[in-house]
């Protein structure tokens, strides 16, 4: 069984209103990036690790935390195996147009911060886009 989040008390559903599924998506997205980007930085500047690697660490934290809440509140549905499944295989590749977009641009610019930063927002708002609209079209449909 995973792990649930005690977030609120209404029965899950997947009649969740586009609007409110947006605001919480964005919502949770946010608190996940800010996981995601504090792990990699700390990684690559405050231990060393090669810019794919710490995005690689970074991401597994980030989008872990994101699905389990984005289940339980954003989509309100239930645990199911299907579904788990389906989101491992967009985490793939998510996980690889992230790190994929975080490394190219990280070699293509000056390793600074501010660009560090940048290619960073970049991967990570492709890769919400990416996220959002498989997860409500298809994964958080699945029974």
């Amino acid at each position: 069984m995973p792990v649930e989040l005690p977030l609120d008390d209404e029965e899950a559903s997947t009649s969740v209103p586009l609007k409110t599924q947006l605001i919480r998506f964005v919502a949770t997205g946010a608190g996940s990036a800010v996981l995601d980007y504090g792990l990699t930085l700390a990684l690559q500047y405050g231990l060393g690790a090669p810019f794919g690697v710490a995005k690689a660490f970074g991401f597994i934290l980030g989008t872990t935390v994101a699905y389990l809440i984005n289940r339980r509140w954003t989509f309100r549905a239930e645990p199911s195996t299907a579904r788990f499944v389906a989101v491992l295989a967009l985490y793939a590749v998510t996980f690889a147009v992230n790190v994929g977009l975080y490394s190219w641009l990280s070699h293509a610019w000056e390793e600074t911060f501010v660009y560090s930063t940048a290619a960073f927002v970049v991967a990570q708002g492709v890769a919400t886009v990416i996220n959002f609209v498989v997860q409500r079209a298809v994964i958080f449909k699945i029974r």
